[in-house]
């Protein structure tokens, strides 16, 4: 794998608020994004081969850098929901590690994020996924990685998936995405990445995978920060 860098170069570019965007605390003083703690936390994760159980029809094989918990999960939120929009560089230089992790060596990637509807982009006051996809595509590409990125897709209005069932979200990613009229298969030999934040139920990036194979580019493989943890009772 391509050394993509040091994780504490990008983390300690940020400067205020002084509220650790990992773990929430407010320390005198400190006056970068992420406390050391939570940067050795993050520079900890080793991206791995993950799962839903049971996984929908289709889903493409998917990596991801580490469980939805701890400081990755709290990092994400500030980034998504709390407006920490400086956190898009750190995070993308995470999400180039799990692609590097994902196509097991330097080669052609093409990188499809998942689209956000309008609604979304507005409320989180942009694209958050395509700021993170524009700076792991800069970071694979200091590696030596030929990249290109790739919007085959338009999602289309559908209702907030934290407030659906694993039924619901399988029902509201089927019908999310429309393929653009114009684009085209990969050339020969690119493995074509499919970029998300959080894998949950995997329904989405199924849905996702069915629309690209659809039109011709067929995912080689699915590149997330966080998997959410199926939870036992006992």
């Amino acid at each position: 794998m391509p050394d993509l860098g040091a994780l504490w170069a990008d983390l300690t570019d940020l400067v205020l608020p002084v509220e650790c965007a990992g773990c929430r605390e407010r320390r005198p003083g400190l006056r970068h994004g992420v406390c050391p703690e939570c940067v050795a936390a993050l520079d900890g994760l080793r991206p791995r081969a993950v799962r839903p159980t049971p996984a929908p029809p289709d889903l493409p094989h998917c990596f991801a850098l580490g469980p939805y918990a701890g400081p990755l999960r709290e990092a994400l939120l500030a980034y998504k929901d709390h407006g920490r929009h400086g956190l898009a560089r750190p995070l993308g230089a995470l999400l180039a590690e799990v692609v590097a992790a994902a196509v097991g060596g330097a080669r052609p990637v093409t990188l499809v994020p998942v689209p956000d509807t309008a609604a979304a982009a507005r409320a989180r006051y942009g694209d958050h996924l395509g700021r993170l996809t524009r700076h792991c595509a800069d970071r694979l590409r200091r590696a030596g990685w030929p990249v290109r990125v790739r919007r085959p897709l338009r999602a289309l209005p559908r209702p907030d998936s934290v407030t659906l069932d694993s039924a619901g979200r399988a029902a509201a990613a089927e019908s999310a995405f429309r393929v653009r009229p114009r684009g085209g298969p990969a050339a020969d030999g690119t493995a074509v990445v499919v970029l998300d934040d959080i894998l949950t139920t995997g329904a989405t990036l199924a849905a996702v995978g069915r629309a690209l194979t659809a039109s011709g580019l067929s995912p080689t493989v699915a590149a997330v920060l966080a998997a959410t943890e199926k939870r036992h009772r006992s």
